[in-house]
């Protein structure tokens, strides 16, 4: 792991949950009861995002 970058290994479990390397909630700052999204492209692979990202999107957006 770098201060940039950091690779994970999750596994999926019974009900199709994962959990986040630590290293990754830490980079992201991502805890307990936040709130993600999943983007999916089934060519291109998953993606998740912490969902204030899109919080800060909208507000340019609809930036009078």
């Amino acid at each position: 792991m770098t201060k940039d970058k950091c690779v994970g290994i999750c596994k999926v479990g019974e009900k199709g949950q994962i959990v986040i390397p630590k290293e990754i909630r830490d980079m992201f700052n991502i805890n307990p009861g936040d709130s993600v999204i999943v983007l999916s492209d089934k060519d291109k692979g998953i993606a998740i995002l912490k969902a204030d990202i899109m919080d800060n999107f909208a507000d340019k957006i609809l930036k009078k």
